[in-house]
């Protein structure tokens, strides 16, 4: 199921338990509140912290953070305890009726995305089946679980807490279900004998009605997941087994957003009135939600995966200001472009069917809605990704506001991972008017807001930036554009649009040869390719002339099939004319990039060959095998001894088997070791013993001892170390992955040559370069822009390019994070991976592992150009202080 590794841990905790646990309503006659005290006396021995079960059956709590997975640790409890223990009826307890849906659909719904169960072979061919209160009856009525399957029952505790209510009519409702067979829902359920209760936001069912209701059932086992473990007065659960809590998710830094607060740079309090700060507050917003979502969208075409769209929170403090507000964003602000894209969510519009569809469906792409606005209506259940910035607009206590809000926005959308983008990653919080409240409350106890990131946002910082994605220009598209702009008349223009096509094609298929390359298929001739340079064979280039055909043909057919051949025919005649010039250029312009994946760092861990130290831990006793016989009557001890016929086990093999017992001593690995601890070890005892015939007996009845001695002194010795990396398959040359650039408003392309305040070196597209496979790009500092020029005037350097994030497949960080290199230069001679950084990062713990990494793809790339006539790699890693526009690349490399 690919656990988060707190959930990891929780299942762990929960596996231990049920280890320790008898799993078992108690026999007939037996004392129930004795048999829970064995109960909880168990689990202590396994949870100290568990001080009492707070309900008549075994239960206990994880205090898990909000956007961690407490769903997806509820589907795998109930895996393991079915997998392990036989155990298949569930009652998962939802709070209210939007988990309640949820639920349903996250346990029940294999097509649904966030199914919980993805990924357990077992559940494939047998789902588990959900049952509820209103699918009961027809779930009985065609004779129950007929498959034998894992059942979960869903149930909303909001029935509990009103049907277990004693009334005129008798019996709570519940009890009342499916009267017809026999038996109510209730009655069901509390007849089974290996009943498991999970509690979903387990706060909500410590009042005194809900504990009631809950222990009727007399289940075997309970599990409550709450992000707040405290009850109805306050205080803190007795029964919590596990704790990974907002602030440890924070520091860990791994499956949250992180948390930041914002305000604008020279605000100051008092200075506006309430509407003109609510739009002060709503103008940066938006800012701030223009930037992440241009990253996001950048990300998306990056790392070819999903677009997400990130919308807007506005906490508002009643319904006529939440109206207020809408009006405000639809009609008065940024030109009426948000009209129809504000969703108003309170009590005055719950139930219009519209608003509800358009809330629940926040996630999708096509969903048109950025900004929502709602007054205290957000409950559990409402587990959204894509909330980036929240704004609380007249709040009375503005830090407690931040605090409970940014449990709303702190779920990731990749994967529940960070992705590494800092604006990927990032929840902002909107709080002029409280920043320095906010600051104050962050310092007192153990306040949330302590991990808090604080940011002063420029006045032209964000406002004014509007920006946009774009595709970086190549060679080849400046090529084409050049065409088009030569067209003056219609004539002209007809017979370049003919060309370009005609070239654009072309270069498409070329483009598309590395996905083919190293195999020696039909579709692309019994041709063995390489290089790049294959490419340039006669048979190559009719191989590639002909698959450009065949797209012309195949694009007049869907442009106008009644006019296909007046389409394809001149577009055919100018392939036939320009197909060797395009493959040249192609040839001419990438710079060949081996296709391999470099994949994590493989280690070995071995016990480390050693001399066994027996002077101490080997003197035991030869113990006497004695018969102790006592009167009934007259109470007389006698002492007898035994003649024993017993022959025992070869010594050193009983030792060895003693050994082997211990986890992580492999015997295969370590056989010749552990046979010459065992030999030394038996010999310490021969030694020590009064007799040396005893020593066989000796070592039988000592040897879970000796063992433990001996396992003591191999911990010394055990060592992990570096294989180094798995050798990976190296294919041919691969594409130039598209690179996209932000243009950001009011900034635009300038030359690359020009100099730039290096506060502002990140707003511009930089143009003109002629070496580059892209004639424009992008840079993160002035050190990258100076190095892009250096690359541009130095004739040593042939080609250059800065390669797209997903342009290379070298992982790093144990295999968790993708290395994307700064630059790929080519010189006559080598091809150098190249990377910038301050000089004061250089040796960084995270630097230095990609470096390793980046090494390991050189020498494996080098080893492949070396067996086909190409250029050796290279790695270089190069501090910003040697950096300068008059400096040559030779002149660089040598301070690398």
């Amino acid at each position: 199921m690919s656990l988060r590794e707190p959930l990891a841990e929780a299942l762990d905790v929960v596996a231990n338990l049920a280890d320790a646990l008898d799993l078992k309503k108690p026999n007939a006659g037996t004392d129930y509140m004795v048999f829970l005290e064995e109960q909880l006396q168990k689990a202590r021995k396994v949870c100290p912290t568990c001080r009492d079960f707070e309900r008549d059956f075994p239960s206990f709590a994880f205090s898990i953070a909000t956007g961690i997975g407490k769903t997806r640790l509820m589907g795998a409890c109930i895996a393991y305890l079915y997998l392990k223990k036989g155990i298949k009826h569930f009652f998962v307890l939802a709070p209210n009726l939007t988990l309640y849906e949820k639920l349903k659909r996250d346990f029940g719904d294999p097509s649904y995305e966030k199914y919980v169960f993805k990924g357990i072979a077992e559940f494939v061919s047998k789902p588990p089946i959900v049952v509820d209160g209103d699918n009961y009856n027809m779930f009985q009525l065609h004779g129950g679980n007929l498959w034998d399957a894992v059942e979960i029952n869903v149930f909303n505790i909001a029935k509990f807490n009103t049907d277990s209510k004693e009334s005129k009519r008798g019996a709570p409702r519940m009890r009342r279900l499916s009267e017809y067979l026999g038996q109510s829902y209730f009655d069901y359920l509390a007849g089974l004998n290996d009943l498991v209760i999970l509690m979903d936001e387990a706060h909500r069912y410590h009042a005194d009605a809900s504990k009631k209701a809950i222990n009727e059932l007399r289940p075997i086992l309970g599990l409550e997941m709450t992000a707040t473990p405290t009850d109805e007065k306050g205080k803190s659960f007795k029964n919590i087994v596990y704790e990974y809590n907002l602030a440890q998710a924070l520091d860990d830094g791994k499956y949250v957003k992180i948390p930041t607060i914002a305000k604008r740079r020279n605000y100051r309090k008092g200075d506006l009135n309430d509407k003109e700060l609510d739009m002060l507050k709503l103008e940066d917003a938006i800012s701030i939600h223009r930037n992440t979502k241009k990253h996001l969208e950048l990300y998306s075409k990056d790392h070819n995966c999903e677009l997400v769209k990130p919308f807007i929170l506005v906490v508002c403090k009643n319904i006529a200001h939440a109206e207020e507000t809408k009006k405000l964003l639809e009609e008065e602000m940024f030109n009426g472009e948000y009209k129809g894209k504000v969703l108003q969510i309170d009590s005055s519009t719950k139930k219009e069917e519209e608003v509800d569809r358009l809330f629940v469906s926040l996630e999708k792409p096509d969903n048109q809605i950025e900004i929502v606005i709602h007054v205290n209506m957000l409950k559990e259940g409402w587990d959204v990704t894509n909330l980036y910035t929240i704004v609380p607009l007249r709040a009375a206590d503005a830090p407690i506001l931040v605090e409970q809000s940014i449990g709303r926005g702190l779920r990731l959308p990749y994967g529940g991972k960070r992705t590494g983008v800092r604006d990927v990653d990032t929840l902002t919080v909107i709080a002029h008017d409280n920043f320095e409240a906010v600051i104050l409350a962050a310092q007192k106890g153990n306040s949330v807001l302590q991990r808090l990131s604080y940011i002063d946002i420029e006045d032209q910082d964000y406002i004014s930036e509007k920006s946009e994605v774009v595709e970086a220009q190549t060679q080849f598209d400046f090529k084409i554009q050049e065409i088009q702009e030569k067209a003056k008349t219609e004539t002209e223009k007809k017979a370049a649009e003919v060309v370009c096509d005609a070239r654009k094609a072309a270069w498409e298929v070329i483009s598309d040869m590395p996905r083919l390359m190293g195999q020696s298929l039909s579709t692309i001739g019994q041709t063995l390719v390489h290089t790049k340079e294959d490419l340039k064979k006669p048979e190559m280039v009719n191989i590639i002339k002909q698959r450009t055909i065949q797209k012309i043909e195949q694009a007049a057919q869907q442009e106008s099939p009644l006019f296909a051949e007046e389409y394809s025919k001149p577009r055919i005649e100018e392939v036939e004319k320009v197909i060797q010039t395009i493959i040249y250029d192609y040839v001419e312009n990438i710079i060949e990039i081996p296709r391999m994946t470099v994949q994590r760092e493989q280690f070995k861990a071995e016990y480390k060959w050693f001399d066994l130290d027996t002077r101490l831990g080997f003197d035991y006793p030869s113990l006497r095998e004695e018969i102790i016989r006592q009167g009934l009557v007259d109470k007389v001890t006698e002492i007898m001894s035994v003649e024993s016929g017993r022959t025992y086990d070869d010594p050193v093999d009983q030792i060895v088997a003693e050994l082997i017992n211990y986890d992580d001593v492999d015997y295969d690995e370590n056989a010749d070791l552990l046979y010459h601890l065992a030999e030394a070890a038996y010999k310490a005892v021969e030694d020590h013993a009064d007799n040396k015939a005893d020593a066989p007996k000796i070592v039988y009845n000592f040897r879970k001892g000796i063992a433990k001695t001996i396992y003591e002194q191999m911990k010394a010795h055990f060592v992990i170390e570096s294989l180094g990396y798995s050798k990976p398959k190296v294919l041919p040359f691969t594409g130039i992955v598209q690179q996209h650039l932000i243009a950001v408003e009011g900034f635009g392309r300038i030359d690359f040559r020009t100099m730039v305040k290096p506060a502002l070196v990140r707003k511009y597209i930089y143009t003109g370069f002629l070496k580059s496979y892209y004639t424009e790009s992008k840079f993160d500092s002035t050190t990258e822009l100076d190095f892009a020029n250096v690359l541009e005037t130095d004739k040593k350097v042939k080609r250059w390019l800065r390669p797209a994030p997903t342009q290379f497949s070298i992982y790093w960080g144990n295999g968790a994070h993708r290395y994307e290199p700064d630059f790929v230069v080519e010189t006559d001679d080598a091809i150098y991976l190249v990377e910038t950084k301050a000089v004061g990062n250089v040796d960084a713990a995270d630097v230095q592992a990609k470096k390793k990494a980046a090494q390991e793809y050189c020498k494996n790339a080098s080893e492949y150009t070396a067996a086909n006539g190409g250029k050796p790699w290279k790695y270089a890693l190069l501090a910003h202080d040697v950096v300068d526009r008059t400096s040559s690349f030779q002149y660089l490399m040598a301070f690398a």
